[in-house]
């Protein structure tokens, strides 16, 4: 929730700033962020509330997919996709 609400954007140079993680330079752009009208709690809230009503569906569809835990170094994360992707297939008799 912290990672999306907080998410802001100067309209003037498109640049992304978070107001924890990666906070604007100085006082004149941060008062010109606008945070988009998505990244507001409750409407993070009805996404998500979507999301776990059809993910259990999802994973029964994709009984064939791989879990990717994306909080690690990009290049790990690339790797096992990648070794997941190029190992080969099973094939059916």
């Amino acid at each position: 929730m912290e990672r999306l609400s907080q998410r802001r954007t100067d309209p003037v140079t498109g640049e992304r700033y978070h107001t924890t993680f990666r906070p604007a330079p100085t006082p004149e752009i941060q008062a010109r962020l606008r945070q988009n009208p998505r990244d507001q709690e409750e409407n993070i809230e009805k996404r998500l509330e979507i999301y776990n009503r059809n993910v259990k569906d999802l994973e029964d569809f994709y009984e064939d997919a791989f879990y990717v835990n994306a909080d690690q170094d990009p290049y790990i994360v690339f790797e096992f996709i990648e070794s997941c992707i190029i190992k080969p297939l099973p094939c059916k008799k």
